[in-house]
């Protein structure tokens, strides 16, 4: 069987290698000029800047990728564990430190906020701990269900009661009102649907788990993120996947109903029995990939409930004031306002919110030795849609000062040569991800069944198949990687049963090769 992978995004290389792995013809088509999608680095001052996601999460969906493969991701990544989940600095002065140790977060809410706040977080984890648990083996890790009622039956009975009692009919923003007295921890914890795009107005309570996942570790990777995207690319290469690079798809072609291969924008064709998408679903559906190809997912009830999009700053600077963690949010005065005209108003923030990725520094939170160090900075924007326009220069100006000067409030300066600095727009997202507008996270996860709408692997269009960051299970990168197991899965099924050909399984439910006889260099 020959796939034709149309995109070297994270969910495409996992797909591709564990496709590979199983013994299948694997052809990755990507645009850019090298893996990752949005794993991406720029060039800053001289340095390369990780300039997409930096929080890495879940490893253990890597290392089972890696094993799956009969490898170790050890042996090809430099991976530590972070003592600090982040650091979280108010406008007010004060600062907070999570750690991956429940007992020392415990105490750190106490010194932080008082005995009463400690308790209210020591519960708010432990529930959100009890989601996490019950949601991942029947949605996150597994096919999506197609309605709330199948989630109920696949958890049995004392599941179902479990999901009964989850209240996901409320927001994020509900459940923090009522769970915790200090609002600064409910402006801290808010933040986290934005790790998803969304608004914890809207979005649903049992988002609550990505703080569950935050306390079972984050790891920091040397080099950066965008190390991990080539290590799989390698992993997929030693598979036997072949990677084409510079290598834009104009159409999936369609034949009698059937994904049979793609065109290439250089007037190439390719011919395969199975075209697997690594991209956004709208790009589909917004018919870049051709006419016969845009009916193959549903499209957006609403297209204004794109995700967010972001101003992502790129700076190499010098560093004074208060220490950075590997990860430090910096608060705004009014932390909630932000919400309010990015997704009501659709502008950007006033007075920003700023997320910092330190990427050089590591568990101690020492600076680099001597010189400017790389930093990433996140600010949430708008993404581009109905009736959006793209923003003007003036206005992108405005935002990347008041998120400097939100930094100066806190204490933290930053000095910086006039080329040491790159800023990535939402239309500068649009254009590296067609498609999209600029969303970063695929459809936004605003209401109780928003989950229940995102797109599954299968399409209807039988042989093309979808992988990414806007398919089941979500955005992020262990979320991405997981789309592209279960795409690889479904695929091996679907193979499976047309051939009518049986073959081993590897761990995961994707048929490979025993490790004694797996290719490897």
């Amino acid at each position: 069987m020959h796939v034709v992978v149309i995109g070297a995004g994270i969910g495409g290389l996992t797909a591709a290698a564990r496709l590979g792995a199983a013994g299948h013809a694997v052809t990755v088509c990507e645009r850019a000029a090298g893996p990752g999608g949005k794993m991406r680095r720029v060039e800053v001052g001289g340095a390369a800047i990780d300039a997409g996601p930096t929080v890495f999460t879940k490893r253990h969906v890597f290392d089972a990728l890696f094993e799956d493969c009969g490898e170790r991701l050890d042996d090809h990544v430099a991976i530590e564990r972070l003592d600090i989940v982040a650091r979280h600095v108010f406008a007010d002065g004060s600062s907070l430190d999570l750690y991956p140790d429940r007992a020392r977060s415990v105490a750190a809410v106490a010194a932080f906020a008082g005995r009463r706040s400690a308790r209210e977080f020591a519960a708010f984890m432990d529930r959100s701990q009890d989601v996490l648990d019950l949601l991942d083996p029947i949605f996150m890790s597994v096919d999506r269900p197609a309605s709330p009622i199948e989630l109920t039956m696949r958890a049995g009975l004392s599941g179902a009661l479990r999901i009964a009692r989850l209240g996901a009919h409320r927001s994020v923003w509900d459940v923090l009102r009522s769970e915790f007295s200090d609002p600064r921890l409910r402006h801290l914890f808010a933040r986290y649907t934005t790790y998803v795009g969304s608004s914890p107005y809207e979005a649903p309570s049992t988002l609550r788990l990505i703080a569950a996942v935050e306390a079972r570790g984050v790891w920091r990777v040397e080099g950066g993120m965008s190390k991990l995207a080539e290590a799989v690319e390698a992993l997929a290469r030693r598979r036997g996947v072949e990677m084409r690079y510079g290598t834009e798809t104009r159409e999936i072609l369609v034949a009698d109903g059937r994904a049979c291969g793609v065109a290439l924008a250089g007037g190439e064709t390719i011919r395969a029995d199975i075209v697997l998408a690594n991209c956004d679903a709208d790009a589909i559906t917004g018919g870049l990939f051709g006419s016969s190809a845009a009916k193959a997912f549903d499209p957006p009830e609403d297209p204004r409930q794109r995700s967010l999009s972001a101003l992502g700053i790129a700076v190499r600077a010098e560093v004074a004031g208060p220490a950075l963690a590997h990860h430090t949010v910096f608060f705004a005065e009014d932390p909630m306002l932000e919400f309010t005209e990015v997704f009501a108003e659709a502008r950007l923030p006033s007075d920003p919110n700023v997320y910092v990725c330190a990427e050089d520094r590591g568990d101690d939170g020492a600076p680099p030795p001597e010189g400017p160090e790389r930093l990433f900075l996140i600010v949430n924007a708008p993404a581009l849609g109905e009736g959006r326009r793209p923003f003007h220069q003036e206005e992108i100006e405005a935002c990347v000062n008041a998120a400097f000067s939100r930094l100066r409030a806190s204490g933290l300066t930053l000095r910086w040569d006039p080329d040491s600095i790159r800023v990535s727009t939402p239309s500068a997202y649009s254009d590296l991800f067609p498609g999209t507008g600029g969303a970063l996270y695929g459809r936004a996860s605003h209401g109780s069944t928003a989950s229940f709408r995102r797109p599954t692997a299968r399409s209807a269009i039988p042989g093309l198949y979808l992988c990414g960051g806007s398919a089941h299970p979500g955005a992020g990168v262990p979320m991405a990687s997981l789309s592209g197991t279960l795409a690889a899965r479904a695929i091996a099924m679907d193979h499976a049963s047309t051939s009518g050909s049986r073959r081993g399984d590897m761990p995961g439910g994707i048929a490979t090769r025993s490790r004694t006889t797996a290719r490897s260099g």
